[in-house]
């Protein structure tokens, strides 16, 4: 019997190795639906918003380092997936969205759910094309599914409806397509040029983010040579942190005291595989070696005096010959001893605390940390989520640490969660969701009992946007329009058939937790935390001081000294403890 279009598309995402689509099925994209029902080898991971299908596959990506897919059907049903694919794209993780569109003979006509896919995923990817009659969709899957493998990136193959239910014809089409693997390295001379400038250096830096995967013991030899601290990004985090007595925390808006002041106190920065954005958190005028595999990507953040394009691990393999060994550990000696003074006063604030009401959620996060498997993979929603995953949970070569930590959307635990389930079901993922990410997605609570995901979700609930009242607060601005009317997001688990419980004061954690991390499926633990907690940057500008004193001003003359009350007794009652 003839193969339709769909069908040889199953074929080619089989060998492959991809084993799931996320999506919400529809008209237009029947034909490709009806070919999965018919192969029964690939499994339809049916969501309830599209965007959440999009953040599954990314969360699946980043879990597995393999293509994910997600499909949509035309109009408004693909458009949906849009976020996600940023998320996706700027986070370099491979997935291949499969847009449905109009028929083809409608296009340009204003026909019923028109849009133009192909020119509205254009900047969420790094391939956007439009098959226009069966003939094309053999090469361009190839071509999308390549793309997104070897650049580590979105590719969306826009297909009209009728398409998927034409006759594959007797062309060649493709088998697996998997990532062609490569070293990539600089050449000798910039290799030289930069063993030079780390030679001279007496207080070298290293700054480290996500192209350190799979390169730890890279990153901890050239340490080890240069007597240099390692500071990492949020993304470097799962990568670098564990098993490294070069340790000295992360830097940015939410680090530590002692990354920042690793970077502050340097003569030379070595940065390896990271792009961290925040130009103010850079040291001044010290000569910078950047390896990066984007070349593209060397000097956005900072003026770079040697760049060198390749994987840290080839680099670094090439690199270390070069150097000779350092023996002044007084830079690295300095700065880990300042780090264990920050952590010790971290690990203070995670203490539960007197009394009852809300928790601190550092002492929630300590939890988490305390209480998940070896192998757990987290989760964690944009916001003050990131600040505890950050700071409380403790990566050791086996977890996972997986957000929306370039993109920076809301909503993303639970979705990124989900895929990370669906690609090892025996796995433990707990996603930290803040109250407002969580409300964004609420309706994904179905797709966890639907397709038997058993997720397990912290829900920092402190009834605000809580990371938008720390930038007003550091902006001088009166809190406004942050407040949230929660519902029982326990009982709305238990409604969804999941199971649910709510914790109120800190003797209620340790119980719930321990109760939903055994639970046989999908559970809930809706944790009342305090609102006004504050996390300070590691670097307090006078700017921000400025800005706090006229937010308290402004909000005692506006009537709302309560606000501040209760910020001082969330923040002031751990002094004693000091």
């Amino acid at each position: 019997m003839a193969r339709t279009v769909a069908q040889a598309m199953v074929g080619t995402l089989k060998a492959s190795g991809v084993r799931r689509v996320y999506g919400i099925p529809g008209d237009s994209l029947n034909g490709f639906t009806d070919a999965l029902r018919r192969d029964g080898g690939l499994a339809w991971e049916h969501v309830r918003h599209e965007e959440a299908a999009a953040f599954a596959a990314a969360g699946e990506a980043a879990l597995t380092d393999q293509l994910a897919v997600c499909a949509g059907s035309c109009g408004p049903g693909n458009l949906h997936l849009i976020n996600g694919l940023y998320d996706a794209n700027r986070s370099g993780v491979p997935v291949l969205a499969i847009a449905a569109h109009i028929p083809t003979e409608e296009i340009g006509g204003g026909y019923f759910q028109e849009t133009h896919p192909q020119q509205l995923f254009t900047e969420c990817s790094v391939y956007c094309e439009l098959a226009s009659i069966p003939e094309q969709v053999p090469r361009l899957l190839e071509m999308a599914m390549r793309a997104a493998v070897q650049r580590r990136g979105v590719a969306v193959l826009v297909i009209p409806g009728e398409i998927f239910l034409a006759d594959a014809g007797t062309a060649r089409w493709p088998g697996a397509v998997r990532r062609a693997d490569a070293v990539i390295r600089p050449d000798d001379a910039a290799l030289a040029a930069a063993a030079d400038v780390l030679k001279r250096a007496e207080r070298v830096t290293v700054l480290a983010g996500a192209g350190c995967a799979g390169a730890h013991d890279r990153v901890i030899g050239i340490a080890g040579a240069l007597q240099a601290p390692v500071v990492h990004a949020l993304r470097g985090k799962e990568h670098v942190e564990y098993d490294n007595p070069y340790d000295v925390g992360m830097t940015g808006l939410i680090g530590f005291s002692s990354g920042y002041r690793a970077m502050e106190h340097c003569d030379a920065l070595l940065m390896l595989g990271t792009d961290f954005p925040y130009r103010p958190f850079y040291p001044d005028d010290v000569p910078v070696v950047q390896v990066d595999v984007r070349g593209e990507h060397i000097g956005r953040r900072v003026a770079v005096r040697v760049p060198l394009v390749g994987t840290v691990r080839d680099t670094v393999d090439a690199l270390l010959p070069l150097i000779t060994p350092k023996t002044d550990r007084a830079h690295l000696d300095r700065m880990t001893a300042h780090y264990r003074r920050a952590r010790a006063r971290l690990d203070r604030l995670a203490e539960p605390g007197r009394g009852g009401g809300p928790l601190h959620p550092q002492h929630v996060a300590a939890a988490i940390e305390r209480l998940a498997t070896e192998d757990a993979v987290f989760t964690a929603d944009v916001g003050t989520p990131c600040i505890w995953a950050a700071r409380y949970l403790h990566m050791n070569g086996r977890r996972r640490l997986i957000g929306s930590f370039t993109h920076g959307s809301m909503a993303n635990a639970l979705p990124h969660a989900m895929g990370a389930q669906a690609a090892d079901r025996g796995r433990q993922v707990i996603a930290l969701s803040g109250d407002g990410g969580l409300a964004m997605l609420l309706g994904e609570l179905l797709t966890l009992r639907q397709q038997r995901l058993p997720v397990k979700i912290v829900v920092f609930n402190n009834r605000a946007l809580s990371f938008v009242e720390l930038e007003m607060k550091a902006a001088g601005i009166v809190t406004y329009a942050t407040e949230l009317m929660d519902p029982d997001f326990a009982a709305i688990a238990k409604a969804a058939g999941l199971f649910g419980a709510r914790v109120d004061t800190a003797d209620q954690l340790d119980a719930a937790l321990r109760d939903a991390l055994a639970y046989d499926g999908p559970a809930l633990v809706d944790v009342r935390t305090a609102r006004q907690e504050l996390s300070l940057p590691p670097k307090l500008t006078y700017g921000q001081i400025k800005g706090f004193t006229l937010y308290a001003t402004r909000t005692i003359l506006s009537g709302n000294a309560d606000e501040i009350v209760e910020l001082a007794h969330t923040n002031l009652r751990q002094l004693d403890r000091e």
